[in-house]
């Protein structure tokens, strides 16, 4: 059975919402591109070895009966597919959806199902292409749709419903998970199979779902959405940007292969705030003189990577609080805007 045992809580959580009429309720459109919430296995206790994707979101709509009582509802499939697969042209492909129908006044809000892997940079994307004020709600779960206690159900109900609040207009894009909701520019996974696993370590939390009802209580005050220069209305392709971890008895090959094979970006995922061994600072700096912008990010988690004096000699970029997969993301972006380096370092101060 879909989300075995999972019902009784959206039940529960539905006791506030009042009993409106069809023509009063906004119209949410949920756009699913797989994952975990749309996983099923043989097995209820089987929270790993499902497969990711295997339902569509007429069936995962079907099974939250209780959403007809918060919105309009309807579902659109993108891809169904793991997060781990989810590449740049899926998300330019998300983007220009998901700015269409916000430009019409049929629709009131978005809400997007993806899988937990790679939902915080997918989140973080939006947040810097959207080109409306709308709530747009990124929501994924950590059990599949066949597992006991499935998250999933809970998860999408609350998505929809802050994709229902005026409260959620122009906070950004937002994740949630687990009753938090966090803002796309903080949120990140943080355990391996943890219901509980997207935290906003350093920031905190924007808001959370209790008693049924949405709470915001902190702003995300980076710029996003209707605030960012960027726009991919126009692009059928991102630059080729990549992520190179850095580690003990680490070279510069991986560098030079990088540069190569035609990236126009490399993050590093220093140790610490940013550092990086003399060869691998070589292998940076040699990326720098053929065109290749330099981004320090950290490995640690959170923190913010400042920016020295040697890394403005360097021509070097700081990611500020970014990690290395988001770090990634507005590179990207920068790139389709210019190659100064300190042009692009405005850009993470200010994103």
């Amino acid at each position: 059975m879909l989300f075995s045992g999972s019902l009784s809580s959206v039940n529960a959580s539905k006791m506030t919402v009042k009993n409106l009429t069809k023509n009063d309720l906004p119209n949410v459109k949920i756009l699913a591109t797989g994952g975990t919430i749309a996983g099923s296995s043989q097995s209820s206790t089987d929270t790993t070895g499902y497969e990711s994707g295997a339902l569509d979101i007429k069936t995962i709509i079907k099974a939250v009966p209780e959403l007809k009582k918060l919105a309009n509802v309807s579902g659109e499939q993108i891809v169904n597919i793991g997060s781990q697969n989810i590449n740049n042209s899926i998300l330019l492909k998300l983007a220009k959806r998901i700015n269409t129908l916000l430009a019409s006044k049929d629709v009131d809000g978005i809400v997007v199902t993806h899988g937990t892997d790679t939902l915080e940079e997918t989140a973080y994307f939006l947040n810097l292409v959207v080109k409306s004020q709308k709530p747009v709600v990124i929501v994924g779960s950590m059990r599949p749709a066949t597992a006991i206690s499935a998250d999933g159900p809970l998860n999408l109900y609350n998505a929809v419903e802050i994709a229902s609040s005026k409260e959620a207009k122009d906070k950004g894009v937002l994740v949630t998970l687990n009753d938090r909701i966090g803002a796309a520019r903080y949120i990140t996974k943080t355990n391996t199979t943890a219901t509980d696993t997207f935290k906003s370590a350093e920031q905190g939390y924007v808001g959370e779902i209790a008693g049924g009802k949405v709470v915001f209580y902190n702003e995300p005050i980076r710029k996003h959405t209707t605030k960012s220069i960027f726009n991919v209305s126009k692009l059928d392709k991102l630059p080729q940007v990549d992520i190179l971890y850095t580690y003990q008895n680490d070279n510069r090959y991986l560098y030079d292969a990088a540069v190569n094979a035609g990236a126009k970006g490399i993050v590093v995922a220093g140790s610490g705030n940013g550092s990086m061994s003399d060869t691998a600072l070589e292998g940076a700096k040699d990326a720098v003189k053929k065109g290749v912008v330099i981004t320090k990010s950290s490995r640690v988690g959170s923190g913010i990577v400042t920016h020295e004096a040697s890394d403005d000699k360097d021509k070097f970029v700081t990611s500020d609080s970014l990690n290395p997969q988001k770090a990634r993301i507005l590179l990207m972006l920068a790139l389709t805007k210019t190659k100064n380096p300190k042009k692009i370092q405005d850009y993470f101060d200010e994103y």
